[in-house]
């Protein structure tokens, strides 16, 4: 196998020169740089991809920050950022912030250690502060899931995702709504309780205050679990009036909802109706209605606009809001019987 040494020697040039011309440098001429790649060529001589990260003082990783591995949302949106970085010749580095409020202390350190080429920021909230520190050591950073004015960001129109569903169940002739949510510190649980609210109040329909529930945090990931949905439906069967429809927050919420309503001999949708959020995969197999995010697309997404950031691509602040798709099936279809 050829080495660097083999090149710079047939080319009758130094390693430095060799190294010059794969990493595209300007400090050589164009002649001593088409001899050299012909070269290379001849050979079949192939550059150690670390090698090459060093001398362009690059990683070749782009990292990703995540919250809550285990969450169906982060897989499916984790396989679109690993299909992108792969297409883009990466390695993908994940960084575990298992506490949200760790997730700038991950983000700085691994900037300011160079530990990668550019960061995936995901489903957390970045202060001020800390992105112009980040932005000052000059690491691209797309935020996914989330938004800052100052920050390349990529999300889902959550707020107009829920109204939408709202206002399906209500089209369907629904009048006693209820909410089971993730924790409001969690941005799209607010952006989607917001959606909920705007169009049951355009409907005229009271908002109980008992039938908006924020699930507990015991198992983390901020309320987003089955779990968690589990007990915030029994919180509600035990309520002397209960909704008559539901819109819940997560696929994963609603199927602890379901199991609990299953339980209690509540028949779904002729008793209660529900509508989650995600589509994940399993969703289908429940016979869920639910929103549809793009979940993968906007993985793949965040990377594409990392790839053009290392190119040198700067064309200002890049805000992608991606819209979501209402998915009718068994457990909201057809309307109140």
């Amino acid at each position: 196998m050829a080495t660097i040494y083999d090149v710079a020697k047939k080319a009758g040039v130094g390693i430095g020169t060799v190294s010059r011309a794969l990493n595209d440098s300007p400090n050589i001429s164009p002649e001593t740089k088409e001899k050299v790649l012909r070269v290379v060529r001849e050979m079949g001589y192939k550059p150690h991809a670390l090698a090459r990260g060093l001398a362009r003082k690059r990683t070749g990783a782009i990292g990703a920050v995540v919250p809550f591995f285990t969450n169906y949302f982060f897989i499916e949106l984790l396989k679109g950022i690993q299909n992108e970085v792969s297409r883009l010749g990466y390695d993908l580095v994940l960084f575990s912030a298992d506490d949200v409020s760790r997730g700038e202390e991950i983000l700085e350190r691994i900037v300011r250690e160079s530990r990668v080429d550019a960061v995936l920021y995901v489903s957390m909230p970045l202060s001020d502060k800390v992105l112009r520190r980040v932005q000052s050591l000059r690491v691209p950073v797309v935020l996914v899931d989330q938004f800052h004015p100052n920050a390349d960001s990529i999300y889902v129109e959550n707020h107009r995702a829920a109204y939408k569903a709202t206002r399906f169940m209500i089209e369907q002739g629904y009048r006693r709504l209820g909410m089971i949510n993730g924790q409001l510190r969690s941005r799209p649980a607010r952006e989607r309780q917001e959606g909920f609210l705007q169009a049951v109040r355009e409907a005229d329909l009271q908002v109980r205050l008992e039938w908006l529930v924020e699930c507990d945090n015991l198992d983390g990931q901020d309320g987003f679990n089955a779990p968690a949905g589990y007990r915030a439906m029994r919180m509600l069967l035990e309520l002397r009036e209960r909704p008559e429809a539901l819109f819940v927050a997560s696929d994963v919420q609603a199927y602890g909802a379901l199991r609990a309503l299953r339980e209690a001999g509540v028949r779904v949708p002729d008793d209660l109706a529900l509508i989650g959020f995600d589509d994940i995969q399993t969703s289908e197999l429940v016979g869920l209605t639910t929103v549809r995010q793009p979940m993968f697309e906007m993985g793949r997404l965040a990377v594409r606009r990392l790839g053009n950031r290392l190119k040198g691509s700067d064309d200002g602040l890049w805000h992608k809001a991606l819209e979501t798709e209402l998915v009718i099936r068994q457990t909201c279809a057809g309307g109140r019987s």
